[in-house]
């Protein structure tokens, strides 16, 4: 903040990790230089929550904190704005009604932006208008594709919060049918340990009579539900008496999702969790398990309902990713699905088929760093293999996501055959025999690394051959041997792009890897010879 160029700084952090605490010290920072604060909220429970927050901290300071949302009247709203533009508000928190044309500062010094993933591209483009020579810090789990994309090839800075609080333990999760039984035991379990329950029903027009179900169900027990839709008033009475304990188990929407910290609630129920995204569902699961109890989430799906493909490898991602830490994994998971998007237009995701998203990064990276005034980097290239052949880790062999990734890096970062042999070595020592899958992985990343050192820039097949293509020149005489030595299934292309074909035998195609890896590994040898 103390930089002379503004700072836009994504805060990435798990849910309840404390990325709230850092935005309040850097607001009470640019108070105490004497600059406004606008904090944005995406929904008008968080962002009374965060008022609440605000105030208790600020209370021994001589700092005004104000609270802009549907929660307050026009008439206050009103005053509330006349404060901001002469500079009697220090601190105001609001929710989308901080975008508004009629907002005006005195003298705006830091935005932070909660949840950044919750705003629309249109609120986006005023974000824009508005951080202008202002310090901008977004905080965000799990960042959209494009955010994150930004802060890894630098247009963004970008911090991590990786160390989970003391003694906090990670939410056991489950993903089953709706059953009544279950779930009546899970709700009955949490109330007789003196705690409370979330019980997400998101349809507002029957989230009454699934409020007296429940009220039916357990007697003794304060039910009250919540939803986006209700009177401000009655919706504030309500999420108070929620934190104040009162309420036993509230029947709400996904209005909860974010950022609501309640630490007596450690049990969760969803229905119909397959209609909800995949960061949606790791936030809503995050309102859970913020203090030293273990807390349990329920995710439940209509029985007998054939789930699509989507909505299954969402649910097996939000079980698989458990452990603290997972929100930027989570994110990291939305990016390769999604792609980055459009970084200064107003997609928010897209594709980059046209030119890979490797060169993509580079591309960008170089256009960057020219910006800078960084020294651009000389071309590297890399070859292109394009052959089929089962060629993956499957989890059977590697069951922790987190071990396979690694393995991925070790195997693409492989530069010649000891490097393969290595890693061979070590994943026959931590987990035995590989598949053969695994091993094709293997002999595609050498391959890769043998054709890069005698020029290959492309190797393909086509109708029953392999084609090699050189990057520049070739030598004449290592390609006489090459053919002397297939006796003469090599046939030599000299035109524009020259390239040799090795004409595949039935042996060759029931095992392509091993043949194209042994291809390049004679024709190394050769050129070595020659040399």
């Amino acid at each position: 903040m103390e930089n002379n160029r503004p700072m836009d700084r994504l805060l990435c952090g798990d849910v309840g990790y404390g990325k709230t605490e850092v935005a309040l010290r850097a607001a009470f920072k640019a108070v105490q230089d004497s600059k406004q604060v606008a904090y944005l909220a995406p929904t008008t429970v968080l962002a009374l929550q965060h008022y609440n927050t605000f105030t208790r901290r600020m209370k021994a300071f001589p700092v005004k904190v104000e609270l802009m949302s549907r929660l307050v009247s026009s008439k206050e709203q009103t005053a509330i704005l006349k404060r901001l533009k002469t500079g009697e508000t220090d601190i105001v928190i609001g929710t989308h009604r901080l975008l508004g044309q009629d907002i005006e500062f005195k003298d705006l010094g830091l935005l932070v932006i909660d949840e950044e993933q919750r705003f629309g591209v249109k609120h986006k483009e005023r974000i824009k208008e508005m951080k202008n020579n202002v310090d901008v810090l977004t905080l965000s789990a799990t960042p959209i594709p494009r955010t994150l994309h930004m802060s890894m090839v630098n247009i963004k800075d970008m911090s991590l919060l990786s160390e989970p609080p003391q003694d906090r333990y990670p939410v056991s999760t489950y993903v089953v049918e709706y059953n009544p039984v279950i779930v009546e035991d899970a709700i009955k379990k949490e109330l007789s340990r003196g705690g409370q329950v979330y019980y997400l029903h998101n349809q507002t027009q029957s989230i009454s009579a699934c409020a007296r179900r429940l009220q039916e169900a357990f007697p003794n027990a304060k039910v009250r539900y919540a939803h986006g839709q209700m009177d401000p008033d009655t919706l504030e009475d309500v999420m108070l008496d929620m934190q104040s304990g009162e309420i036993d188990i509230l029947v709400c929407t996904t209005i909860i999702e974010t950022g609501l910290d309640i630490q007596n609630v450690n049990t969760m129920i969803v229905e119909n969790a397959d209609r909800l995204g995949l960061s949606q569902l790791y936030q809503l699961r995050g309102r859970v398990g913020r203090s030293n109890r273990r807390a349990y989430c329920y995710l439940t799906y209509q029985r007998n309902k054939s789930l699509k493909e989507e909505a299954v490898k969402r649910l097996s991602a939000i079980r698989e990713f458990t452990e603290f830490g997972s929100g930027f994994k989570i994110a990291m998971r939305d990016l390769e699905i999604r792609g980055a998007g459009n970084l200064l237009g107003a997609e928010q995701h897209g594709h980059m088929e046209t030119v890979g998203y490797d060169m993509y990064c580079r591309l960008l990276e170089e256009c960057v760093n020219e910006l800078q005034g960084k020294p651009t980097m000389t071309e590297d290239w890399e070859p292109q293999l394009d052959f089929e052949a089962d060629a993956y880790i499957p989890a059977s062999y590697i069951k922790s996501h987190r071990l396979r990734l690694e393995f991925y890096k070790k195997i693409g970062a492989v530069q010649n055959e000891a490097d393969g042999q290595e890693t061979a070595e070590e994943l026959i020592d931590r987990f035995g025999d590989y598949p053969a899958c695994v091993g094709n992985l293997l002999m595609a990343a050498e391959s890769k690394a043998l054709a890069k050192e005698t020029g290959i820039s492309q190797v393909t097949t086509r109708e029953g051959s392999v084609l090699c293509y050189f990057k520049e020149s070739f030598d004449p005489a290592v390609i006489a041997e090459l053919i002397g030595h297939y006796k003469g299934r090599i046939l030599l292309s000299a035109g524009q792009k020259p390239y040799f074909a090795y004409r595949l035998t039935e042996e060759d195609k029931k095992n392509m890897a091993f043949c194209i890896k042994s291809l390049l590994q004679t024709f190394k040898d050769l050129h070595n010879q020659e040399k």
